[in-house]
Order: C-alpha cells, then sequence, then structure tokens
C-alpha cells in the first residue's frame, strides 16, 4: 500500500511542477527543455519505487 502512496504522490508531485514550469515567464523553447527534464527525472523516480533500479 505504501508503494501506492508514493507513486501517487510523485505523479502529484510531477504534475504540480510541470504547472509551474509552465507558468514561468520564460521563452519557449527553454521551457521545453525544463518540462522534459522533470518528466525524465519523475520517470526514473518511478522506476526507483517500482524497484527497477
Amino acid at each position: 500500500m505504501s508503494i501506492l502512496i508514493s507513486l501517487l504522490i510523485t505523479v502529484l508531485v510531477i504534475g504540480l511542477v510541470l504547472y509551474l514550469v509552465r507558468m514561468l515567464p520564460l521563452d519557449a523553447q527553454i521551457k521545453n527543455v525544463v518540462q522534459i527534464i522533470v518528466i525524465v527525472i519523475g520517470i526514473i523516480s518511478l522506476l526507483r519505487y517500482l524497484a527497477v533500479f
């Protein structure tokens, strides 16, 4: 059950960070790079919780 809660919290944090990045007054190209970095870090976190790494 704790794995499910950890996964849910991770997904919510990733979504919140992506939303906040979209609100930043930055160039579109920089936003895309930051969003890709956040998504990659989020996927790595999810894989860590699933004991893949």
